[in-house]
């Protein structure tokens, strides 16, 4: 049977959140404890809490909605990618190294972020790996349609004028943020990647797994 990784960050109340999102809130509301029939849990938290889709709408306002996206894009094979040896941000040049990249429909890097073992559960860390504005439009060029990352944002932080955001989600290219590719190694897998169906959503948690590929076995 092949195997299956969780590649999700765990939501939490104490987990990092982009500065200014809004926080992550648990709350029992009825308890078994308590003589109630269940337990039921009232949670908040942000669209772009932990792992999380980007619909166009987060940064184009009359864009399609999370619950307008085409899944297609979001499950089947995807290529893991070594980009550990990103300074700062991923460049076009990190990409050209990596012919592998074309001709590929979704693409996951796993940066230092990953590498370096960063605790994703602990404190925002604004010096993470994110996709440069170069890098993205290359994307565009080569017809990439769904970008991943190991951290909360696709492009650096504090960006000027999101450049990133907008050459990909303008384009059709959907963000995956906040995967956690830790111990992921380079390749090809399949991959399912859920957000939640919130109307007119600009985006949304998903539960996204890798599964491996298995070969196919050769007659002889």
């Amino acid at each position: 049977m092949p195997k299956a990784f969780d590649i999700s960050m765990e939501i939490a109340e104490d987990m990092p959140v982009y500065p200014g999102d809004p926080g992550v809130e648990i709350r029992r509301v009825l308890s078994i404890d308590e003589g109630d029939p269940a337990n039921v849990s009232l949670y908040c938290f942000g669209s772009h809490t932990g792992t999380h889709v980007d619909a166009p709408r987060h940064f184009i306002n009359n864009g399609k909605s999370v619950d307008q996206l085409d899944l297609s894009l979001l499950v089947g094979e995807a290529l893991v990618v070594d980009m550990t040896a990103a300074e700062r941000e991923i460049t076009r040049k990190d990409l050209e190294a990596h012919p592998e990249i074309k001709g590929q429909q979704k693409v996951l890097f796993k940066t230092k972020n990953s590498a370096e073992g960063r605790d994703l559960c602990v404190g925002f860390d604004k010096n993470y790996i994110a996709v440069g504005p170069e890098a993205a439009r290359y994307l565009v060029e080569i017809g990439v349609q769904t970008v991943g990352i190991d951290y909360l944002s696709v492009e650096p932080f504090e960006q000027p004028g999101h450049v990133t955001h907008l050459t990909l989600l303008g384009n059709g290219i959907v963000p995956i943020e906040g995967l956690d590719l830790t111990g992921i190694e380079p390749g090809a897998y399949l991959m399912a990647c859920l957000p939640l169906k919130v109307h007119g959503g600009n985006g949304a948690p998903a539960r996204t797994i890798l599964i491996e590929i298995e070969e196919e076995e050769q007659t002889p």
